[in-house]
């Protein structure tokens, strides 16, 4: 898609000819359902959490293959991960708030 992009522009400022029209059928982007993405997301910040919890008990019961350093990012990352999830649900909520309270 970008490389599209790039050629379109190229295209637009004369470096290029114009593309001709091809018989080819082009194949349609797939489709991307909302809630598979919100899922996915969702099990991402998870799987997150999950290893920052192993990784600092891990560390806490004395395992010399983790370092204190790996913990705390591991749990920052997590940790702003899950911050920036609750931010994207208080968009989803005010947005339907809004939504919700429009007239027809």
């Amino acid at each position: 898609m970008v490389a599209q992009l790039k050629a379109a522009a190229a295209r637009a400022q004369g470096a290029v000819a114009p593309v001709e029209p091809s018989s080819k059928a082009e194949k349609a982007a797939p489709r991307v359902d909302f809630s598979d993405v919100l899922k996915g997301a969702i099990n991402q910040v998870n799987d997150s959490q999950q290893q920052a919890a192993k990784m600092s008990q891990a560390f806490a019961l004395g395992d010399d293959n983790i370092n204190l350093s790996d913990v705390m990012i591991a749990s920052q990352k997590a940790s702003i991960s899950f911050q920036t999830s609750i931010q994207v649900r208080n968009k989803l909520v005010s947005a339907y708030r809004d939504i919700m309270t429009m007239q027809v």
